[in-house]
């Protein structure tokens, strides 16, 4: 085998493609990485973690301007945007160099530069020491994706923001207006309203979070509201007009415009592949709304191309990209590994208060002709989160009515994001309410709401 030939070539090295990689050193294949930019890709450098950072920042401030509520004192409080922001960087950059040194105790070969399909297992990388042609026994797509812009509302990182610059702030927002109300958008206004910014968020469909189950983001919303954000539900902004002091926002609803001054705007209008000059099309690897085409196996229909994470489609999550690229490596070298099911990865939003879940909502499972019992219990029948001083909150459950089968699971309320994981694991065990039932959870949890939530959806929950 030449200096040149590899078993797997994967483009891009975010946690799909990183992963894919060192996987399939793992298995015994010979394996190239190419990446144009930052090992860790978007969610290490500028997603998942950083944000995450900056997102325990307000967490601890929000804490500490409740001190009296603890019987402590505290004094002065206030904060430091450009501490917290390095901070984030500086979380960032010891994670992105945490990758490549797996990469290399995984002797997986590292070409920093940009890559393309020119013909049948063959990839052409342009770096800044030159050309090179790579022959790649199968070729695994992780590319990613990038911030979606509306015409009209581009970014310009002084006004008008992507969650880049928001994750690296000109100044410090007064007045906010985010775009979108996904989790992206959400965070950020979350985050920015901790830190005192008057906060408008608008979304275009009729409610917030709009993927989670519509009971969990009806409460989300009361909770914003309470702290102090607007939020128009049902309305777009038309139009941004850009002034040396500010920016007007045109924001219809229901045919009714009205004008929205701020100083800072943030576009979170979800996301777009990175297909652009792959040569995905000459090779015939299919393309549809900016996301490339796969089966199950996340192949793309080329013999021995395939394609994981953004790049292939919803959900736009990292440990969705990081089971493909071990599904995909496994197969890959010779096996025959389970497909990744959608249905079964957890969502999970960071906001105050935070927001997860797994699985169908109320309204998807009757609309899939499910009959189904809920459950629900609220953070302030639990012990534990009456301690904290984390009291608001609900834990929801669906389950199909003749079989017991945990159908989906809602929770919005202080570090769901951690609890989601057990319903996780129980769907993917195929638990029943009996199982869940049966199961003893630690006193005092969190936890111990999910056992209520799942009692409470036979009439059998003992706090409430």
């Amino acid at each position: 085998m030449s200096d040149n030939t590899y078993d797997m070539v994967v483009i891009g090295a975010g946690p799909g493609g990183y992963v894919a990689a060192i996987r399939g050193a793992q298995l015994g294949l010979r394996v190239a990485v190419v990446e144009r930019e930052h090992l860790g890709g978007i969610c290490l450098n500028w997603g998942c973690i950083p944000t995450k950072a900056m997102l325990r920042s307000a967490d601890v401030l929000h804490l500490m301007q409740r001190a009296g509520e603890f019987g402590l004192n505290a004094e002065g409080i206030g904060f430091d945007l450009n501490a917290v922001v390095k901070r984030s960087r500086k979380v960032a950059g010891q994670l992105t160099a945490g990758v490549g040194h797996l990469l290399k105790k995984n002797k997986v070969r590292v070409l920093m530069g940009t890559a393309r399909l020119d013909g049948p297992g063959r990839v052409h990388v342009t770096r800044e020491s030159g050309e090179e042609v790579l022959e790649a026994g199968a070729v695994v797509l992780a590319t990613g994706a990038r911030a979606r812009e509306l015409p009209g509302l581009e970014a310009d990182g002084k006004q008008v923001w992507t969650y880049k610059h928001a994750l690296q702030p000109p100044h410090m927002p007064k007045k906010l207006l985010v775009i979108g109300s996904g989790a992206i958008g959400i965070e950020f206004a979350s985050f920015y309203r901790a830190l005192g910014a008057e906060v408008t968020v608008v979304e275009v469909l009729d409610r917030i979070l709009p993927v989670e189950d519509a009971e969990i983001g009806a409460f989300a919303r009361k909770a914003f509201e309470k702290q102090g954000m607007t939020i128009l539900e049902g309305a777009r902004v038309a139009q941004l007009e850009r002034g040396p002091d500010g920016v007007t926002a045109h924001v219809d609803k229901a045919g009714e415009v009205s004008r929205l001054e701020v100083d800072t705007v943030i576009s979170a209008v979800g996301i777009v592949g990175n297909t652009e000059g792959l040569g995905l099309e000459e090779l015939g690897v299919r393309v549809e709304k900016s996301h490339v085409v796969t089966d199950a196996q996340c192949r793309t229909g080329v013999p021995g191309v395939y394609a994981i994470g953004d790049l292939a489609g919803a959900p736009w999550l990292a440990h969705k990209a990081s089971h493909e690229g071990v599904m995909v490596a496994e197969r890959i070298a010779g096996g025959d590994p389970h497909a990744v099911d959608p249905a079964s990865i957890a969502g999970c939003t960071y906001c105050h208060p935070q927001v997860a879940s797994v699985g169908l909502t109320e309204a998807q499972a009757r609309e899939a002709g499910h009959e189904i019992r809920v459950g629900r219990f609220p953070f302030i029948g639990n012990g534990k989160a009456i301690a904290l001083g984390e009291a608001e909150g609900m834990i929801k459950t669906v389950f199909d009515a003749s079989t017991g089968a945990l159908l989906g699971a809602h929770m919005v309320g202080a570090e769901v994001t951690e609890l989601i994981q057990g319903y996780v694991v129980a769907r993917q065990l195929e638990t029943t309410e009996a199982d869940l039932m049966q199961t003893v959870f630690p006193h005092p949890t969190l936890s111990e709401m999910m056992h209520e939530s799942v009692l409470d959806a036979w009439g059998r929950a003992i706090h409430f």
